[in-house]
């Protein structure tokens, strides 16, 4: 065992998402976005649940806040609603939701804290999505215009901007499982959708470029880079068409290498490619954002549609089902760092669910005692300080999330944060995990991997 320690200029964070936290759906002239909808169809989501209130933060920012600097975090990684920022999708910019990021950047800057800004975090506008959504080209341009907007309007207080949260879940969940809004299932429908997705993301580094603004721009990715279940050459031939699938159709145009072609060609899909695309797609990122959760073990599979199926393994899961993997953590940051040589990575999401309890201390005191939490954060810690040890160049950590939250189609169910929420009267209770993370902030933890 070696002992590991990060350095005192590493950026510590934790991080949220506008749909999942803000509520006040309908207030100040917020437009319906996909999510709205989605919450709104009938088996789509846990319960019917929906992120018309959620914890309100909309409201509340003071307060989270406030809790966020006496843990000593440095950056709070938050996303921007597209549907507060131009409510049509295209057109007419709402001062009312400038306004708002506006404010709650400058109460996080007078704070010490560094906004990191998310610009397109799942919730796009209804309204383009009846249009075609991102399976169509003009998707992306109006992304692009948004994105500028952003920038003009909010640049001189926000200096650090992630252009997508997990392209992967938009394009794959969205489009081609169904499990995410909108809610399709088509395949080729997906594809298009990963393209102008990529697309998006290129124009928007182009507008930041152009218009010489301050600060920096990456994107954030869910990567998954499957182990094979055995050494049988199908097996492995199955984890390198997850990896194609899973994360080179989204590292690949990026880092100018191109979609992974043996990949389209096995599964027989096309993607909508027009001339300059690849250029947009592939300029130069000041870094490079990665959500990790867990590491799959895949086999070949006959029988699967794509060949690859996920095999049990012997670790214990977290509530989502998900296999604890710090080994898989380490693993994707090498693997990152060699696909982006000399660019600054960050953790921009890791955490898991758990079964959260209120209880009462001696005196009192509402407390919460999630100690799997702090042991899987502490592992995965240890997992990101080898990887830094060992030449990755990891700048910083945001961990998911700050306060429990609307989880997507699991509604409610799922609680992530390092804060507790009561979703009836709204009250915040730190969580043992959010003392763990203010004793690892303030240097007092080492790590042993």
């Amino acid at each position: 065992m070696q002992e590991y320690t990060f350095p005192r200029d590493f950026l510590w964070g934790t991080a949220t998402a506008s749909y999942q936290v803000e509520g006040a759906s309908r207030e100040d002239g917020r437009s319906e976005s996909i999510w709205d909808r989605f919450a709104r169809t009938p088996g789509k989501v846990f319960a019917g649940e929906n992120g018309d209130v959620s914890v309100d933060q909309y409201h509340r920012y003071p307060e989270d806040i406030a809790l966020m600097k006496a843990a000593g975090l440095k950056a709070y990684r938050f996303s921007i609603a597209w549907p507060r920022i131009i409510p049509g999708g295209t057109g007419e910019v709402n001062p009312k939701g400038i306004a708002y990021y506006r404010n709650m950047a400058k109460a996080l800057l007078e704070a010490g804290i560094q906004p990191t800004a998310t610009l397109y975090h799942w919730d796009l506008p209804q309204i383009l999505e009846d249009k075609g959504g991102w399976t169509e080209r003009s998707t992306a341009e109006a992304f692009a215009t948004y994105a500028e907007v952003c920038f003009r309007q909010l640049g001189d207080l926000i200096q650090n901007w992630i252009t997508l949260n997990e392209p992967w879940c938009s394009a794959y969940l969205g489009y081609a499982t169904g499990n995410h809004a909108p809610g399709l299932k088509d395949e080729k429908l997906a594809v298009r959708a990963v393209h102008h997705l990529n697309l998006a993301h290129g124009l928007a580094v182009k507008s930041f470029r152009e218009g010489k603004y301050q600060g920096n721009i990456g994107i954030t990715w869910n990567l998954t880079i499957s182990r094979p279940a055995t050494q049988n050459p199908q097996d492995r031939k199955a984890a390198q068409l997850s990896a194609d699938r899973d994360s080179r159709m989204f590292t690949g145009p990026v880092s100018g290498k191109g979609y992974p072609q043996e990949y389209l060609d096995f599964a027989g899909l096309t993607v909508p490619v027009e001339p300059g695309d690849m250029e947009i797609i592939s300029q130069k990122l000041d870094f490079l954002g990665l959500n990790y959760y867990t590491e799959p073990a895949v086999k070949w599979d006959e029988s699967s549609p794509h060949k690859i199926t996920v095999v049990p393994t012997f670790q214990p899961v977290t509530e989502m089902g998900w296999p604890i993997i710090p080994d898989g953590f380490y693993r994707l940051l090498t693997w990152l760092s060699k696909e982006f040589p000399g660019t600054p990575i960050y953790v921009t999401e890791n955490g898991r669910a758990t079964t959260d309890l209120v209880t009462r201390d001696g005196e009192g005191r509402a407390r919460v005692h999630d100690q799997d939490r702090i042991e899987y954060l502490r592992n995965h810690f240890a997992a990101a300080a080898r990887a830094l040890h060992d030449g990755v160049l990891l700048k910083g950590f945001y961990v998911w999330s700050f306060i429990d939250n609307f989880e997507w189609a699991h509604g409610y169910s799922k609680r992530f944060g390092v804060v507790y929420c009561d979703y009836v009267t709204l009250e915040r209770i730190p969580k043992d995990s959010y003392y763990y993370l203010r004793e690892v902030i303030a240097g007092y933890e080492r790590f042993q991997a």
